[in-house]
């Protein structure tokens, strides 16, 4: 290779980028020393912008399309190099590709819970995650801020900063709006936009740098909270909790009426239960009690009628052996009032000597351990 060959393979004739990562911003042409001719050519594909910068210094910019690099289309580049009166000699300049299109799917989300005060549910925790798209609109100001002398840039590079800046504007814009955490999510568009636009202003002049789409995919709440707007939607649709809570007792009584292997305790059960439907239905119509329709049935033939004063008002009547049960379960204390037509007045039943000896009876014992069972002969 002679003298002349070997300095015309030392310069650039030829200056381009293909870019096959898809995320990259900034792209700096290796030129590794060599010089840049005269009417070399500059080849900008769409989606790029090439910058010249001289001695760090940004010069010209070069929109897509093929470009003959001269006197006539370098200005800046010759007034920052001197050549007054043009340039037939190779030059030594940097040159970085800049990529404009949108690079999409980028991920951003709240690192820590942002602390709300909310009208229903007090002081709560949100939490919120989303998609964003971005792409260069300065190249000057995105090599300026952002490459500086870095050889290459990539979007995962500004990915922190880019989270951190979204997330605080979410911080800020969802504290300014007071929206209920039930409303939230009605409102995912309109909150999406905006946020976008609080970025955007925050980003532009700074970083040269555009979001063309952000989207606020979710904003959870506390497993608490969530647990807590379950169970009032489930109110909601149960209605009438007294009819929902008698229909619940019905059918505990159902079962236990089905039930014969419970014994004593599924009589007490059902005491129990018997106790608490009367003291639901207090105040229900058609139940002979205050603010009932019609007048208490009659006992049955040959029993005793008990009533049972509870929560400060009369359950009943009981036959007697109800009210047996209901003291061998725990139900009836000695200080729980009784009356019956033979008694002039409410009286604690430890007082009423035909209930005295069922507080003083003793439990009957344990029942024999089973007996172990004999080997088997095999």
């Amino acid at each position: 290779m002679g003298l002349f060959d070997k300095l015309r393979a030392e310069l650039i004739d030829i200056i381009e980028w293909v870019d096959d990562s898809r995320t990259t911003l900034a792209w700096r042409f290796p030129r590794y020393q060599n010089e840049i001719k005269q009417g070399a050519q500059l080849i900008v594909r769409p989606g790029q912008l090439a910058v010249f910068v001289h001695r760090g210094q940004l010069a010209d910019v070069f929109e897509p399309g093929t470009h003959t690099l001269n006197t006539q289309n370098l200005p800046i580049l010759s007034t920052l190099a001197g050549w007054k009166y043009g340039f037939n000699s190779p030059f030594r300049s940097e040159v970085y590709f800049v990529s404009t299109r949108q690079i999409t799917d980028l991920k951003w989300g709240t690192p820590n819970p942002i602390m709300l005060r909310d009208a229903d549910f007090g002081p709560i925790r949100l939490r919120a995650f989303g998609t964003y798209a971005i792409k260069a609109q300065d190249p000057r100001a995105l090599l300026k801020e952002l490459v500086g002398t870095d050889s290459e840039v990539d979007v995962e590079e500004i990915g922190e900063l880019m989270r951190s800046i979204i997330t605080s504007a979410f911080a800020d814009m969802i504290g300014e709006r007071k929206i209920s955490a039930i409303d939230l999510a009605a409102h995912y568009r309109e909150l999406s936009e905006d946020l976008r636009k609080v970025v955007q202003e925050r980003i532009d002049d700074e970083y040269g740098l555009e979001i063309p789409a952000l989207f606020i995919v979710n904003i959870s709440l506390p497993e608490e909270v969530e647990k807590a707007i379950d169970t009032r939607s489930s109110m909601g649709v149960i209605g009438d909790m007294n009819k929902f809570q008698q229909f619940q007792f019905g059918q505990a009584i159902r079962e236990g009426a089905n039930n014969p292997a419970g014994g004593g305790a599924a009589e007490g059960l059902g005491l129990g239960m018997g106790f608490a439907m009367a003291g639901r239905m207090l105040n229900q119509p058609g139940f002979g009690f205050p603010g009932g329709a019609t007048g208490a049935p009659p006992p049955l033939p040959g029993a005793v009628p008990w009533h049972v004063a509870m929560n400060g008002q009369s359950g009943g009547p009981f036959a007697p052996e109800q009210i047996q049960q209901g003291i061998a379960s725990g139900e009836i204390t000695r200080e729980t009032m009784l009356w019956t037509p033979s008694l002039s007045a409410w009286t604690p039943a430890g007082q009423i000597p035909q209930w005295q000896g069922a507080f003083n009876a003793s439990p009957p014992p344990p029942p024999p351990p089973v007996p172990p069972t004999a080997p088997s002969a095999n």
